[in-house]
């Protein structure tokens, strides 16, 4: 019988910040998250409009936002893990995030002072495209397996 060997790759010392990096910047998102849906909101200092706008936010828009910040969280832990499926993960990502940023800008009606600032909102596309060809990169020249 014939032993197949899966080879990987070793791990470059930029995947380890890169991944470290991104997860800590992913977590971000997940806290606002997280506290968005279990309520917390006036325990981040937004002021009652802003709460009341989060209270409003249509379920499609949750559930893309849900996608774009839980996709990216587990695209940099499976990108520290050395998984594949960190490139899966980050294409889920750009998924929520594109979708939620179509919705926002086209369906939403956003009073001002309550929409995501536009440095924050490009950083957001930054990172994720960043990630997603950086994963893309470590997966062809066989870091992820």
């Amino acid at each position: 019988m014939t032993e197949v060997s899966a080879h990987r790759s070793p791990t470059p010392w930029h995947l380890w910040v890169v991944g470290i990096v991104t997860l800590l910047f992913n977590s971000m998102g997940i806290i606002s998250y997280t506290m968005t849906k279990l309520g917390m909101l006036d325990q981040t200092g937004m002021t009652p409009e802003q709460i009341a706008f989060m209270d409003t936010y249509p379920a499609s828009a949750s559930a893309l936002w849900a996608l774009g910040v839980w996709g990216a969280f587990a695209g940099s832990v499976l990108l520290l893990l050395r998984s594949k499926w960190a490139v899966a993960a980050m294409v889920v990502a750009l998924a929520g995030l594109a979708g939620l940023t179509v919705v926002e800008t086209q369906v939403m009606d956003i009073a001002a002072g309550l929409e995501t600032p536009l440095p924050l909102k490009i950083t957001i596309w930054v990172v994720t495209l960043f990630l997603l060809f950086y994963a893309r990169a470590m997966a062809a020249k066989g870091v992820l397996k």
